[in-house]
């Protein structure tokens, strides 16, 4: 690691613990974090500003730092921007649970997604990359434009991290379609609260409607969080982000196929 890397993930890790303190309404900690490091005076002028300035503003700070370490060569000001949707949700999608339930990242993604870039190192705790390896599905001929959007969720089901969109992929193979894409989950598995899932939607776009729809949805539990290949169960949409109310998707052998790495570098 380079001495520019390092000192890049200790200001992200510091900038993480003044956001966390944030988010719990701990402002005094999150002003002592926040003042340690070279963006004080930004947060200092951020909070000084007459119009509300969200959480959210604070967090593309965070985002800006992460940036620094994946290969940005631009010239300051890193310009960050809202994602923007193509297309809308499909109504018969919308979940009865209400807006807990993933409705603020409904979107459909450019051929190359929405996925997030690996978190920065720190010691003692380790990352997790999933591969999206293929979807068993009896019609996978079928689907235009399909992909996974991957979301994080503790038991409440409160997002844990941004959920991230795969790019689409159009390879089908007899009854899977293949994805062979990296998901790098944005907390280390350490910090990730008790009763996390990772949920996994396929989704796909329909012309006739011109929406993208959600065909069916898997999860995987923090107690499987493990090395190695992994095969889950499909189960029918709505997606149930509290787990409760689940309908398997199809009585044939067909299932989402994955590989976990857990890394600490």
């Amino acid at each position: 690691m380079t001495e520019k890397s390092r000192q890049i993930n200790q200001w992200y890790v510091s900038f993480e613990k003044g956001k966390d303190f944030d988010s719990w309404g701990q402002l005094v900690e999150a002003a002592e974090e926040y003042s340690r490091r070279p963006w004080a005076c930004q947060i200092h002028l951020i909070y000084a500003r007459d119009d509300e300035i969200s959480f959210d503003d604070i967090k593309k700070v965070g985002e800006v730092l992460r940036n620094l370490n994946v290969g940005w060569n631009s010239p300051f000001p890193v310009r960050i921007e809202e994602p923007k949707s193509s297309f809308v949700a499909d109504a018969d999608d919308v979940t009865e649970y209400g807006d807990e339930n993933g409705s603020e990242h409904t979107s459909s993604v450019a051929d190359g997604g929405s996925l997030l870039p690996r978190i920065p190192y720190e010691e003692g705790v380790h990352r997790l990359v999933v591969r999206i390896n293929q979807i068993g599905l009896k019609d996978a001929h079928v689907y235009i434009n399909p992909f996974f959007t991957v979301s994080v969720k503790d038991a409440n089901s409160v997002n844990v991290t941004p959920a991230q969109d795969t790019p689409i992929s159009n390879r089908s193979n007899g009854k899977f379609i293949n994805f062979d894409v990296d998901v790098e989950i944005q907390k280390p598995i350490e910090k990730l609260p008790r009763g996390t899932a990772i949920f996994f939607e396929f989704k796909h776009y329909k012309p006739k409607k011109d929406v993208v729809s959600t065909r069916c949805f898997a999860f995987m539990e923090q107690d499987e969080f493990k090395p190695g290949p992994a095969c889950i169960e499909l189960y029918q949409k709505p997606t149930d982000f509290h787990r409760k109310r689940l309908n398997l998707f199809t009585q044939k052998p067909l299932y989402l196929h994955l590989t976990l790495k857990v890394l600490d570098d």
